[in-house]
C-alpha cells in the first residue's frame, strides 16, 4: 500500500507580471519520501517552491497539503501547518549567534519544547553545537547551509522544502550536505529537494521531476531517470 498522500499540486500556474513563469505543473509527494526536482538554472524550480510556500501567487491549478486545499493559505499559516523551506542562499541572519537564528526557527513551536529541539538539531549537526555562541555570519559556507537545514528543522516540519543546498559548495561538503539529507529522509520527514546538481539528488531520490522552462517535462522513479538518455545528455554530461 502506497503512502498518503502530503502534497499534491495539481494544474498550477503563476505569473511575473505579464511573463507566465509556471505552466500546468503536476507533481505528488507522499509521506516519508524524499522527491527530486531537477533543472537547468531559470526553469522555474525555485518559483515551484515559493507558490508552494505561500510567497508566490498562483493564477491556476491547486495546492493541496495533507488533503486541504491551501492555494490561498498565507505563507505564515503553511509554516505552522508543517511545510518549511530552506531558502536558496540560506539566508542566514549573520549578527545573530547561531543558536539565536535556531530559536527563530521554532517561532511555532511551544516554548518548553526548545531546550529538547535544539538537542535533537544539535545531534544531528554537531558542528553548530560546538560554535552556538559565534554568530552566523563566521560560518563557513557548509556550515551555513547547515544551518539553515537546522533551523528549519527546528519548525519541526511534515514537509521540508530545500532549495539548492549544494549552491556553491565544495564537492566534499556537497557530499556531507547529501548524506545529512538522506539522514533526514531516514527519519521519516517527507523532503522536496530541488537541485541544479542532477546527479546527486536523482542518486537518493524515491522519485525524480525534470522542469524546464516552466513545465515538468519528465517524472520517474530517481534512480531510473539517471539512466534516461535525454536526463544524461542534458543534466549530466554524458
Amino acid at each position: 500500500m502506497s503512502a498518503a498522500l502530503m502534497l499534491k499540486i495539481a494544474g498550477l500556474a503563476s505569473h511575473y507580471g505579464p511573463i507566465q513563469a509556471l505552466h500546468g505543473i503536476d507533481i505528488e509527494v507522499r509521506a516519508g519520501q524524499l522527491v527530486a526536482l531537477v533543472g537547468a538554472n531559470g526553469a522555474g524550480k525555485t518559483t515551484l517552491l515559493r507558490a508552494i510556500s505561500g510567497v508566490q501567487p498562483v493564477s491556476a491549478g491547486s495546492i493541496a497539503f495533507k488533503g486541504a486545499d491551501i492555494t490561498r493559505m498565507p505563507a505564515d499559516a503553511r509554516v505552522r501547518a508543517g511545510i518549511c523551506q530552506v531558502p536558496e542562499g540560506r539566508q542566514m541572519f549573520g549578527p545573530m549567534s547561531i543558536e539565536d537564528n535556531l530559536r527563530l526557527g521554532a517561532y511555532t513551536r511551544p516554548r518548553g519544547e526548545l531546550a529538547a529541539d535544539l538537542e535533537r538539531v544539535y545531534g544531528l549537526f554537531p558542528v553548530l553545537k560546538e560554535k552556538r555562541q559565534l554568530t552566523a555570519g563566521m560560518l563557513s559556507g557548509g556550515q551555513q547551509q547547515m544551518l539553515a537545514m537546522a533551523r528549519a528543522l527546528m519548525g519541526h516540519p511534515s514537509l521540508l522544502l530545500l532549495d539548492e543546498p549544494s549552491m556553491g559548495l565544495a564537492p566534499l561538503l556537497i557530499a556531507e550536505i547529501f548524506r545529512i539529507v538522506q539522514s533526514l529522509r531516514g527519519q521519516g520527514i517527507t523532503i522536496l529537494l530541488v537541485e541544479q546538481n542532477a546527479h546527486a539528488a536523482l542518486a537518493i531520490a524515491d522519485v525524480g521531476y525534470v522542469m524546464e522552462t516552466g513545465a515538468i517535462v519528465l517524472s520517474g522513479p530517481g534512480p531510473a531517470l539517471l539512466q534516461n538518455e535525454q536526463v544524461q545528455s542534458a543534466y549530466l554530461g554524458m
